[in-house]
Parts: structure tokens; sequence; C-alpha cells
């Protein structure tokens, strides 16, 4: 294709996604951690909506779920019962965690962790490990942007100059209007890709079968490759036991930018009321997981599989479409990557840094900003440069590490006797394991390396905590009044002593 018309409406939208992250400010000062980091606590529910749905339907919606359609089949619908669990994860925790920022003062997932145990170590210890799988999912993003640049420029646009014009334009305005900007962008990306979605979606669907309906993608699949219908998949490299314990990794796996989402709603009701609408977004996927499958029968050769949308659009659709998809794409990926960045920042800002320096919030504030560059130019841009994976296998590995603070939050939430030391000990012997399981020894018995560091982790957590002292009573009860105000009975307060 050698129109530049699919170039251009891709800039296009870059342009527009800088100019609104950059109005998002509106004047405000962005200094302090509350402004910067939380939007002021002031987002509706609809901008919220977007928020978390943008944040959460990212380069793999349009990249590696069809890509994992491509190759493997079926196994792609695990994400259909993660994305259904964070809706739900929205409903019940998000009210919670709302109260716990709008009266603890927290604007960040390990400074809950850290007040929760009184423990700043425990707290900068959650901030590292959550880094880490934060990281890995802002390199997903970013390596699908860049390959977006690439493929719309016809090649003129390498993958290292997309990487870093792609961060460059995210460090302008996140640095500029922090989580103002995040809420504002994604409202748009999120609208524009649900649209692209379906707009490319059933075009190819009727290319290939010359209908509107899917039945007729997945009664040819059947007849001609019915091994992508089942479990492990085409390549036989789909176990029912990684499958399963990549879903169990992926639902306990509470990532910081959500945290951070839910802080900076206006109410609990807010949240409540976006939590509830989620499910109507996350049919964005559908229609990308169905061209996946018609890249079987259509693109049988494929080098890449992250690369079947494309492939398939710059073949058979037309160039003002193939240039939406570019932008869709490119929407899809910097509206997740942006908030991972943004919490990694303001994480290792509030939760390592001040704590080790003793710096005030106001500079904190102000490094907080400054800190988004080298993080995406020292550590995103090198990673996503060098292409370490498939986009959902990064993704995986990311919350794999994630996961490894689950015990923070089960005595934050449903047990009060868990330990400062309990907690630290869990998060420390699961993310062992979890390094090891990933680069030594990779995901033993086709079971995932995180869930294999849960299976040491909870155990060693629960084993130390009954064995060391709890937290004081009065912190555990102002915690469990909020997140369990029925439950938390004298006999609870005793048992926090």
């Amino acid at each position: 294709m050698n129109s530049p018309w699919p170039l251009l409406i891709t800039l296009t939208y870059v342009a527009i996604a800088m100019v609104i992250g950059l109005r998002a400010r509106a004047g405000r000062s962005m200094n302090s951690l509350e402004e910067w980091g939380v939007a002021g606590r002031s987002m509706g529910p609809v901008t919220l909506y977007l928020l978390i749905a943008a944040g959460s339907v990212s380069a793999y919606t349009f990249m590696g779920a069809p890509g994992w359609a491509y190759s493997k089949g079926v196994a792609v619908f695990y994400v259909a019962i993660y994305l259904s669990y964070l809706a739900l994860v929205a409903w019940y925790f998000g009210p919670k965690v709302w109260q716990f920022g709008e009266q603890f003062g927290h604007v960040t997932q390990a400074s809950a962790i850290a007040d929760r145990y009184q423990s700043p170590a425990l707290g900068a210890l959650a901030a590292i490990v959550m880094a880490i799988g934060s990281i890995a999912y802002a390199v997903l993003q970013t390596i699908g942007s860049a390959y977006i640049l690439f493929v719309m420029s016809g090649g003129l646009i390498p993958i290292w100059l997309g990487v870093v014009l792609v961060l460059a334009c995210i460090a302008v305005y996140l640095y500029a209007s922090g989580q103002r900007a995040i809420g504002r962008t994604n409202a748009f990306q999120g609208v524009l890709m649900l649209i692209v979605a379906w707009a490319v979606g059933l075009w190819a669907v009727h290319s290939a079968t010359g209908g509107l309906s899917f039945a007729g993608v997945f009664e040819r699949i059947q007849t001609e490759h019915s091994e992508f219908l089942t479990l492990p998949g085409a390549g036989g490299d789909m176990s029912f036991s990684f499958w399963t314990t990549s879903i169990i990794v992926s639902m306990f796996s509470f990532m910081p930018p959500v945290w951070t989402q839910w802080m900076s709603a206006s109410s609990a009701r807010t949240i409540r009321r976006s939590a509830t609408w989620l499910p109507t977004y996350y049919v964005v996927i559908l229609p990308m997981v169905v061209v996946g499958f018609i890249g079987i029968f259509s693109l049988p050769e494929l080098a890449r599989a992250d690369t079947v949308v494309l492939e398939y659009a710059m073949q058979h659709l037309p160039v003002v479409l193939v240039g939406l998809l570019g932008a869709g794409t490119l929407a899809a990926s910097m509206s997740s990557s942006e908030p991972f960045i943004h919490s990694v920042s303001l994480s290792l800002s509030k939760d390592v840094l001040q704590p080790v320096l003793k710096l005030s919030d106001g500079v904190t504030g102000k490094l907080a900003r400054l800190l988004i560059l080298p993080i995406m130019f020292f550590v995103v841009a090198p990673l996503a440069i060098a292409e370490p994976g498939s986009l959902v296998m990064i993704l995986l590995v990311g919350l794999g590490f994630a996961s490894q603070v689950l015990p923070a939050f089960i005595g934050m939430f449903f047990w009060p006797r868990a330990s400062r030391l309990g907690v630290m000990a869990g998060i420390v012997a699961g993310f062992l394991i979890t390094v090891a399981f990933t680069t030594l020894w990779p995901h033993p018995m086709g079971i995932h390396a995180g869930f294999w560091g849960l299976m040491l982790n909870l155990p060693v957590f629960v084993a130390v905590s009954l064995m060391t002292p709890a937290t004081h009573a009065e912190v555990v009860e102002r915690f469990f009044r909020i997140a369990a105000p029925r439950g938390f009975t004298q006999r609870g307060r005793r048992a926090a002593v």
C-alpha cells in the first residue's frame, strides 16, 4: 500500500491526543502529588468509565489478542474472563480504595500498603515489585505503538524511531497534565477504539464471508482448521494448565494504575457507576479476535502473528479504514502505556525516594513529574526496541510479577492478623520463584511462573504472619472499618492484637 493517507490519519490522531493532553491541566498547578497523581480526586463517571476501559483495553486488543487467535485459537478467550473479573473487582474494591485515599491521604497503591502495615520499607518493596510488572506492560504498549508507525509509514519510520516518537509525545502531555491528561486522552481514545474496532471487524467479516455474521467465520474454521477451536490449540503449546493458571495470575494482579484511577474518582458512587458500565465497553475486543480467526484461512503464511489485523486490513480494506485502524491501534497502545508509566513514576517518587531521601511532598511532586523521563527513555525505550517476545507473553510475565503483592491486599481487605513481616516474606519468596521460573526454567509443568510464585508466597505469608506481631490494633481497625464495616466485630479487633 503506497498511499500516504494511513500515515497522515495516524499522525493526525497523535496531534489531537497531544492537544487534548496539554489542555487537560486547564491552568492548574501540577506540582502536587494530589493534583498530578490523582487529578484532585475529581473525575466524573463517564470520564472514569472511559479511563478504566481504555486503560485496560490495550495493544493486545488490536495486535496481541488477534495474534493469539491466529496462532493459538480459542486460548485467546482467557481475556474475556480476565476483563469480566476486572469489572467485578472495580465495583467491589474500587469504592473502598477511594475511601482509603480520601480519608488517609493515599495517592499510590504502595502508600496504602505502607500505611496499613506501618512500614515504609514494605511500601517501597511493593512499589519496586509492581514497577517491574508495570514496566513490562508499558513495554508491550510501546512496541505496539512503534510497530503501527512502522507499518503506516511503509517502513520509513523504523521501530527504534517509532519508540522514541511515541514516548516523546506521551512525555510532553504527561509531564504537563499528569492524571488529568490520562483521563482526557483515554476518553477520546476509548471512543475512537470502539468505533474503529467494530468498523474494521465488520468490514473484514463482510470481505471474508460476504455477510456480517461472525458465525460464517467460525463455521469455516470448524470445517478446515478445527484444531483452533480446542485447547491446546493448533500449535499444541497452550495446555489447560497454562491457560488456567494464566487466568488466575491475571485475576490476582491488582495493577497500580487501576488503583490510581479509582482514587481519581470524585466519589465512591462514581466508581460503582463506572464499574457497572464497564462490560458494555469490553465488547471492543470481539471483532478484533474474529479478524484474527479470519487470518487463519486468509493469511496462512504470516511471519508475525501480532500483525494479522494490520496485514489483512492493508490487503482487503479501504485506505481510509486502514488509516483509522492505525489511529485506533495507536490509541489502544498509548491509552495503556500512559497510566503505567505515570504510576511507576508516581510510586517510585512517593514510596521509595521520598522516605529514603526525606523529601517534602512539594519536592516529591516535582520529582514524580521529572522521573517519567528516565523511566521512559532509559528503561522502557531500550526494552521496547529489543522486542523481547510476543505482546501477550510480555503481558503475562508482567502480571506474574504483579500478582506476588497479593498478600498485602489480603491483609488490607480480608485478614486483620496479617503482619508486616508476613507480607514481606511472602512477596520476596514469591518474587524469587517467579524470577527463577520465568528465566531459568520457564513455566515448569506448563504452569505459569507467577502461579508457582503464589503457591510458595501465600503459605509463607500466612506462617510468618502467625509467628510475628500484627500491626497495631488501631491501624487495623481504621482500615477494616472501611474494608469490612459489617464484619469487623470485637472478635476481629482482638484477633488483630
